[in-house]
């Protein structure tokens, strides 16, 4: 499988278009999570060199891009996608991989963070040494909380005071978090990860449950 997977460049702007499509398309196939992103947005990231991308022969495979918050402290990998015909081969992984690097080559002192309610992202996610945390930990930069305007589960997160959705939030701390090689350290460390996303499931829940009234 001749896939290319590197850093964006202008000679990929051609491909904005599709991507655009493609996390549209992920996002109606899913249900739920993945904000839309135009292909003006995303032609920005690629310029910007804050972009990652997979290219099979003259096709894109798959896509990642950094977003930056509260004067470059936090970091985001967004818009993480990878073509259906190519899923469940690595290349998500691979991809990831290469945003993380480009991410601290560029931030090398912030902190790393993430939404998503992909399974697939918190796996690797966890391997690479982010840990779930409470949305209050991650940033409170205005314009990236609405950035989640274009996702169908907005309402909850207002419902909610921006506290809980259904993604689940994760944060990388710079030096502190070592990416894991050894197979039984990851696996202890997705064990947490998945007891933390159980508490968060049922916080959700408590959350939006109506209020009981009582009629005297």
């Amino acid at each position: 499988m001749d896939i290319t997977v590197h850093v964006a460049g202008i000679q990929h702007l051609v491909h904005a278009g599709h991507i655009s499509f493609m996390i549209e398309e992920a996002a109606k196939d899913r249900g739920t999570g993945i904000a839309k992103r135009s292909a003006a947005y995303l032609s920005t990231k690629i310029v910007e060199g804050k972009a990652v991308i997979a290219i099979h022969g003259n096709q894109v495979v798959g896509f990642c891009y950094i977003e930056t918050w509260s004067h470059n402290r936090y970091v985001a990998h967004s818009g993480l996608i990878v073509h259906p015909d190519f899923r469940k081969t690595g290349l998500a992984i691979t991809i990831k991989m290469k945003v993380f690097e480009l991410s601290q080559k560029k931030y090398p002192n912030a902190k790393i963070f993430g939404i998503t309610t992909s399974m697939a992202v918190m796996k690797i996610n966890s391997d690479l040494g982010y840990k779930p945390v409470t949305f209050s930990e991650l940033t409170n930069d205005i314009e990236f909380w609405s950035g989640c305007k274009g996702c169908v589960n907005y309402d909850i997160l207002q419902r909610t005071n921006q506290a809980h959705c259904l993604c689940t939030g994760m944060l990388y701390k710079p030096r502190l978090e070592p990416v894991l090689t050894d197979e039984k350290a990851r696996k202890k460390r997705w064990i947490t990860f998945m007891r933390f996303l159980r508490f968060h499931k049922i916080k959700i829940k408590r959350k939006l449950r109506p209020a009981k009234v009582f009629v005297e």
